[in-house]
């Protein structure tokens, strides 16, 4: 079992799309960066194995998972390995507290995912899959809430899209879009800050 985790960082030029790397202890591979993972339990379900590995490997609990392929090229590994790879997101306000939890690894790194070092295995082709698989998926669905508190404004929603893409959108476009979905309702709460009141929006929790 491996994932892809991804959550929003705060970076010195903004909040960046990043991903946690674990540093391996032992060959093959030793002292490399890799996803983290770990073998399935005879007993497990997937879905339960990759919230276990993803605990155990990074003290980390993601608000979204889902299962992205299966990898089992012959040379992947020294000895022959087929592993279930899934991604997921974290709401950035979590990854703090989670990783403050006591016991939470020491060998774990968050990477930006567009510089991402050499990785053990075929892991670089594993995580840019699941970045082109992100990015395609943020475009007509509701995915980027994995990477939200549960209420937010327009603005943020759009920020992240935008750091998702890696590019910048319209801003009366995109509010148009949305205004428009039913799906996205507004709440009576506003954040307030240096500009004028912005209202917060939330998902329908059942859509």
């Amino acid at each position: 079992m491996s994932a892809v985790i991804f959550s929003l960082r705060s970076a010195p030029d903004g909040d960046r799309l990043m991903l946690p790397l674990v540093r391996r202890t032992q060959e093959p591979h030793f002292g490399m960066w890799a996803l983290p993972g770990g073998w399935l339990d005879p007993a497990e379900d997937l879905d339960a194995a990759a919230s276990r590995t993803l605990a155990e490997t990074t003290a980390l609990t993601p608000s979204y998972l889902e299962q992205l392929y299966t990898f089992g090229d012959v040379d992947r590994s020294p000895s022959r390995v087929i592993s279930v790879v899934y991604w997921a997101l974290l709401r950035s306000d979590l990854v703090d507290a989670q990783r403050a939890s006591e016991g939470a690894p020491e060998n774990v790194e968050w990477f930006d995912v567009d510089a991402l070092p050499a990785l053990a295995f075929d892991h670089n082709r594993i995580a840019e899959y699941a970045l082109w698989r992100l990015r395609n998926k943020v475009g007509y669905s509701r995915i980027a809430a994995g990477l939200l508190p549960d209420e937010f404004t327009l603005t943020e929603l759009r920020e992240v899209y935008e750091t998702v893409l890696g590019r910048r959108l319209d801003p009366s476009n995109f509010r148009r879009l949305l205004e428009g979905s039913d799906e996205l309702v507004p709440t009576e709460h506003f954040r307030t800050g240096k500009h004028r009141p912005a209202r917060l929006y939330r998902y329908i929790a059942e859509a």
